[in-house]
């Protein structure tokens, strides 16, 4: 199976690196000065002391000559238009395209721009980013990978995917509910991002302050959300979300959070806008948090925008 991994961050370098490692057949698609740097400083994958140097294949649109089995989209969400311009020679009448963006609204966007019928869904669970030469660096203790056929039904194009994906590293699973999956991951983030980029704070610091009932209020917004689209949250699954974000000393704190504080773009239309435009035609309890929590966040774009943000663009 040849891959195409749409970017060369810490997400698509970690997984896409790992099946480099073990013996796949994958292309990086990076932009001009990621395969640059990717020339000048070679591409590792870093995690705990050990490290693995690879040799990758890195190139840019104009290189694709023919279409790719499977097309990995790992770019942030603000970036898609443009990934989907530079992806598009890849992608054939049998390529399936599976997205790991946070959200829902790029579903909608592949779907228009390629055909609902090569679209699948998928998310993935890890702590990564890129050390100071471009390499994937795993923070977290493991990262897993979930995928699936939107109407949950099985496949034989999910089974040769997930036949590519076993014994490389990362623990991978196929989901016949991975709409709701993405859903559940959804409300999570949503309520995550948002009260952690709100309070400028950890979960624990939120929590010392006194405030994990606004955290619970806005998780009961987002699970609202979801309900009104058919999508019900599990109750297990509820549970270890909430606990998760009112533990208290936790020290985690949302990647939308990092960003915010070293100046560089956000998913916040992605993220918290999307959630709120699914909520409009909800009968909420005004002031809504999720729209106090997004509106902070385009407060924070607006001011960057004005001052010109030196990471503008980043």
């Amino acid at each position: 199976m040849r891959v195409l991994v749409v970017g060369a961050g810490a997400i698509g370098g970690y997984f896409g690196g790992r099946l480099v490692q073990a013996g796949r057949d994958v292309t990086f698609l990076v932009r001009p000065r990621r395969a640059e740097q990717i020339r000048k400083n070679g591409f590792a994958i870093r995690v705990a002391a050990e490290r693995a140097d690879l040799a990758v294949r890195a190139i840019v649109s104009e290189q694709i000559e023919a279409s790719y089995d499977l097309v990995l989209v790992t770019c942030k969400a603000y970036d898609l238009e443009s990934a989907m311009d530079g992806c598009a020679p890849a992608v054939g009448p049998e390529t399936a395209i599976l997205p790991l963006l946070n959200g829902m609204r790029h579903l909608d966007l592949l779907s228009e721009r390629f055909g609902a019928s090569r679209l699948l869904g998928g998310q993935c669970v890890i702590t990564a980013s890129l050390d100071e030469r471009g390499h994937a660096v795993l923070l977290g203790p493991t990262a897993t990978l979930t995928f699936g056929e939107l109407n949950g039904a099985s496949s034989k194009r999910t089974e040769a995917i997930a036949t590519t994906m076993q014994d490389a590293g990362f623990a991978v699973r196929l989901s016949n509910v991975v709409l709701l999956e993405m859903w559940e991951k959804w409300v999570l983030l949503g309520t995550f991002a948002g009260m952690t980029c709100l309070m400028r704070g950890a979960v624990g610091d939120i929590v010392a302050a006194g405030a994990a009932d606004l955290t619970e209020a806005l998780l009961e917004e987002c699970r609202q959300i979801a309900a009104a689209q058919d999508q019900m949250i599990r109750p297990d699954v509820l549970q270890r979300t909430r606990a998760l974000l009112t533990q208290a000393n936790s020290t985690v704190m949302a990647s939308m959070l990092r960003d915010l504080e070293r100046g560089a773009k956000t998913e916040a239309d992605h993220v918290l806008g999307d959630l709120l435009d699914r909520q409009s035609e909800l009968a909420v309890i005004s002031p809504s948090l999720l729209r106090i929590a997004y509106l902070n966040l385009k407060t924070y774009e607006a001011r960057r925008a004005r001052e010109g943000s030196p990471s503008a663009g980043a």
